[in-house]
C-alpha cells in the first residue's frame, strides 16, 4: 500500500536540501523507483518535504541511507509522519523547476 511521508524539518535551507539530494544521487539511492512522488516546498530557509512511497518497507530501506546523509549536512527533524495514502491522481504534465 502506498504511503505518504511528511518530513518535519525546522529551518532546512535550500543549500542543505540541495547538498542532501546531491549526496543521495552520488550514493546511488536517488532516483529510486519505489519513490512515486517527491516535492520540496516553502521558503528558502524553511523548506519542507513530502514523499509518496510504494510501501513502508521501501521507505524504511531508503531511510537507512537517508538518515546519515541528513545528519552530515545538518538537517535534523522529528520522526517523519507516515500516513496511508487514500488516493493518487497522476498528472499528465511533466514538471520541472
Amino acid at each position: 500500500m502506498p504511503i505518504t511521508i511528511l518530513y518535519k524539518t525546522p529551518s532546512m535551507t535550500a543549500e542543505q536540501y540541495d547538498e542532501a539530494i546531491r549526496r543521495l544521487e552520488e550514493a546511488g539511492v536517488l532516483p529510486n523507483p519505489a519513490m512515486l512522488f517527491h516535492t520540496c516546498f516553502g521558503a528558502d530557509d524553511n523548506l519542507q518535504v513530502v514523499d509518496l512511497w510504494e510501501s513502508v518497507e521501501t521507505f524504511e530501506a531508503f531511510a537507512e541511507r537517508l538518515a546519515p546523509i541528513l545528519a552530515e549536512v545538518g538537517i535534523f527533524s522529528d520522526d517523519p509522519e507516515i500516513h496511508p495514502t487514500h488516493d493518487i491522481i497522476p498528472s499528465t504534465a511533466a514538471w520541472s523547476v
